[in-house]
């Protein structure tokens, strides 16, 4: 039996996919449109089998094992499970430093 995970996109991870779109905008919209497309069509695909993303090396490497990624390169979208639900916690480039990310995001 097939179970449906409903995914929930938080504002930081909104916020996150808008400044990237916004950033390739700049250069090409068409890109741009389609860099929205795979992100958003890759997160929806969740809603079937969430814990297919890997567990996020720089933080299992801390012992934090509650958060996965896919990756859609160069973009990593972020999230957990928790019960029947998939929260999608932030989308970054794969070649920004994760620690640095979720430093500056903690001091403000």
């Amino acid at each position: 039996m097939n179970t449906t995970y409903k995914v929930h996109w938080t504002s930081v991870a909104e916020d996150d996919l808008k400044n990237i779109i916004l950033y390739i905008a700049g250069d090409s919209p068409t890109n741009a449109r389609t860099t929205f497309e795979k992100i958003k069509e890759k997160a929806s695909s969740l809603t079937q089998f969430p814990e297919r993303g890997r567990t996020i090396p720089e933080l299992q490497d801390q012992g934090i094992f509650l958060y996965r990624e896919l990756i859609i390169a160069p973009w990593r979208i972020i999230y957990r499970i928790s019960d029947k639900k998939v929260y999608i916690l932030s989308v970054f480039d794969s070649r920004q430093n994760i620690e640095d990310i979720l430093l500056k995001r903690l001091i403000k």
